[in-house]
């Protein structure tokens, strides 16, 4: 689990509270009360121990206004007053940051304490955007299935300090499906082969998948259903809104099987993986089990408001009254392909999606009358061809507009959902960026982009009825200078030239002149990337070229987003300041993570030219080629031992979910699967790709150097590669590799700064 580093816990139990004299203006229609909860002061001891006592928090209660904080320093007395307990918390952050005190991340934290408070004036700070929303559906199988209480509560802590208010909340649903389904007629044997392993759930849950890697443990149905009740009594006590799951029509097909009279649909056969079954809203069942779902959820985890409910996620509607069309739809994001699934009246099309929406939402606020239905709006994005500005309109028609909320995610991808459907016609949405991918970790972002767009949404006459801003990453622990920019910008606008003065001051304790010229040359080489390309080349995924099934049409790989002499520069730099930065493990991290993005261009590089040389004939060339590329790939490997994933963490995480020796080997071969060959037979192998030590030395470099060896040996025989036999050959290999029995030890070098720059200059 990521270490709780330099993070000091104190529970206080008698913080105090005292007045902070805001002026007239700022506290109008307010009233002053205690934080009833006591999150924000629990949240302030855990990051700063016994100086938390020296905190005061306000609460003040102002239901009409946006959210907003203000702190004011005086007398040695830190007070934080605010509208809600997230804001609290942000604006303690806030504090510390500005005052190069703190910087709280995946990779760790930093925390000053200094014996005096530096002077705060108490200016109001308010944030445009009502909820600031966080989590995909995905983070929960890519990141999460192995946490445990002490990793959820360091994560919350951070959603906290960086204002997140509305995350998703989507553990220990297995155990509430488990009760809806044995109430429903199915038997012990049937649960056992429905439910996917634990880095599959996600996909489970939106219908996607049934039964990969089962039978999923009951033990791991019961912790997860105790960490859920900790998670949503901790979200609560901060004041924040969960969004909680619901039905969205997906049965089991033994279910179905037992219902042969009910509209229930073979989908579509999701990325090679079998059918699953879906079941028509405007079948009676449909209202019965979303509303003993909700039912069940409540008398299990208590009330909640927001339910996510994704009946189409990356599979298209079925429109034909029969269902027949719905097996042979294919998706666009899935397949590129540019065509709708079928061809109907549009007439038709609109009133079987108009009719889908409405008993959706119907099926949720039949238990919970004052919920609001939640969905993600990826869909609309990914297969424009079926999901026009019409489609979408009548999808969300017969929805009362603040009784729906659009998760509108994926706007660094595709930009002009919101601008197609004119904001949603009306209904609350959240404007965000999907990121992170698979919890692939390419070093990528684009900061300028984030600070312009936002600006521009909030400014837009367009935006209708827009109530937040969220970052919805699939996978987490890649990049964390990008959500810390992008959940500042939610509270305030600030160029990013500012703002990484304030943000390296905060995090490595200092900064200077040089830093700050190196920090800009490295956001000008890889913080100025939108989204990252590479990791879905001809419809193979895989970060970098390295890292994808290899394949002799390797030389066609474009070259990877950035600018490989501006990082080159960045990372030089970096170096050149070790001597003063180089005891900051924040700043280590930073500098291995550019020299490991620099070294992925040299390695990807070595990859197209072995494949050329052996190709025209030239054995020592391309041997010469492999022997480097071998060289810097172990090299490589050996440096990322000092950073705070690797395989073996992975792994270690994983097992340690067990309570049995059974247990702990099922976890760790579901979590090898997932990070490889992902499960299906389709082309999700490599998805979940990682730059983590361990998988380059095991996994990827082994793939490549047998694929040379093939490749050398027909030059050799002068016989024509046999790509399709290699693909079966090595698909075999990775599945053996999965299997294997293997310990896994994370090495973490003894100097890491100058390991980097050797490996840079070896590059050269």
């Amino acid at each position: 689990m990521l270490p709780h580093l330099s993070r000091r816990h104190f529970l206080s139990t008698s913080l105090s509270v005292a007045a902070l004299g805001l002026g007239p203006a700022s506290a109008r229609s307010t009233v002053v009360q205690s934080d009833p909860s006591g999150g924000a002061h629990a949240v302030a001891a855990r990051l700063l121990g016994k100086r938390a006592n020296s905190v005061a928090f306000h609460l003040m209660s102002s239901p009409d206004d946006a959210p907003w904080y203000a702190v004011k320093a005086e007398r040695g007395r830190l007070k934080v007053t605010a509208n809600s307990p997230v804001a609290l918390t942000r604006g303690l952050y806030s504090y510390l940051k500005d005052n190069g005190l703190a910087d709280v991340s995946w990779e760790g934290d930093r925390v000053a304490s200094p014996r005096h408070w530096p002077s705060a004036a108490g200016a109001r700070v308010e944030s445009p955007f009502r909820h600031r929303v966080y989590m995909n559906t995905c983070t929960f199988g890519y990141t999460t299935p192995w946490w445990n209480w002490a990793r959820w509560e360091r994560e919350i802590d951070w959603m906290a300090l960086h204002g997140i208010d509305m995350p998703l909340a989507m553990e220990g649903q297995e155990f509430v499906w488990q009760a809806l389904w044995r109430e429903n007629g199915l038997n012990e044997s049937e649960l056992q082969a429905y439910f996917s392993g634990p880095a599959f759930t996600p996909w489970q849950r939106m219908g996607n998948i049934e039964g990969y890697d089962a039978p999923l443990p009951q033990a791991w149905i019961v912790k997860k259903r105790d960490l859920q009740r900790r998670i949503l009594g901790r979200l609560r006590a901060l004041g924040m809104t969960p969004i909680l799951p619901a039905f969205g029509g997906y049965v089991p097909k033994a279910f179905a099987e037992k219902h042969p009279e009910a509209r229930i649909y073979k989908m579509r056969a999701w990325e090679g993986f079998h059918e699953t079954y879906w079941l028509d809203p405007a079948d009676p069942l449909f209202a019965k089990l979303a509303g003993r779902f909700i039912a069940l959820y409540t008398e299990t985890y208590g009330e909640g408001q927001y339910y996510l409910a994704d009946s189409f996620n990356e599979m298209l509607p079925p429109i034909a009254p029969d269902g027949s069309d719905a097996a042979k739809a294919t998706y666009g994001d899935a397949t590129a392909n540019t065509k709708a699934a079928v061809e109907v009246d549009p007439a038709v099309k609109a009133a079987r999606l108009a009719a889908y929406g409405q008993a959706i939402y119907d099926s949720i606020r039949q238990t919970r009358p004052d919920a609001v239905w939640v969905m993600q709006g990826w869909l609309f994005g990914a297969d424009k061809a079926f999901w026009s500005s019409d489609a979408i309109g009548a999808f969300l028609s017969k929805v009362p507009d603040e009784k729906l909320m659009v998760l509108d995610i994926g706007n660094d991808r595709y930009p002009d959902v919101w601008t197609r459907s004119d904001a949603f016609k009306g209904k609350a949405w959240i404007y965000g960026y999907v990121h992170n991918y698979g919890g692939s970790n390419p070093v990528y972002g684009d900061l300028d982009f984030y600070r312009s767009d936002l600006k521009a949404i909030t400014q837009s006459d367009a935006k209708r009825n827009l109530k937040g801003f969220g970052l919805f990453p699939e996978g987490l622990h890649s990049n964390s200078v990008v959500y810390e920019y992008a959940y500042d910008l939610a509270w305030g606008d600030v160029p990013v030239s500012d703002w990484l003065k304030t943000y390296t001051r905060a995090r490595y304790g200092q900064t200077s002149p040089a830093l700050l010229s190196a920090w800009s040359d490295l956001q000008e080489a890889v913080y100025r990337t939108r989204y990252w390309t590479p990791r879905w080349w001809k419809s193979r995924a895989g970060a970098y070229l390295l890292f994808k099934r290899p394949t002799l049409d390797a030389t066609e790989f474009p070259a990877l987003p950035g600018d490989r002499d501006g990082l080159k520069t960045a990372v030089g730099a970096l170096l050149a300041l070790a001597p003063t930065y180089g005891a900051s493990k924040l700043f280590r991290n930073d500098v291995v993570d550019a020299t490991r993005q620099y070294v992925a261009f040299e390695l990807d590089a070595c990859i197209q030219a072995a494949i050329t040389a052996y190709q025209s004939g030239d054995l020592a060339k391309g041997d010469a080629y492999v022997k480097r590329l071998t060289d810097l790939v172990l090299r490589l490997d050996s440096l990322l031992g000092a950073q705070q994933e690797t395989l073996s963490s992975w792994i270690d995480d994983a097992r340690a979910y067990g309570d049995t020796a059974a247990e702990q080997a099922y976890y760790v071969e579901n979590a090898k699967a997932q990070v490889t060959v992902w499960g299906g037979k389709g082309n999700l192998n490599d998805y979940a790709s990682k730059a983590w030590q361990g998988l380059y030395a095991s996994f990827y470099l082994p793939r490549w150097t047998r694929f040379f060896a093939a490749l050398r040996q027909s030059i050799i025989d002068k016989t024509p590669f046999d790509q399709a036999r290699f693909t079966m050959t090595i698909t075999d290999w990775e599945h053996e590799w999965v299997r294997a029995d293997q310990a896994f030890t994370r090495h973490v070098p003894a100097d890491p700064l100058a390991d980097a720059k050797a490996l840079l200059e070896a590059c050269q």
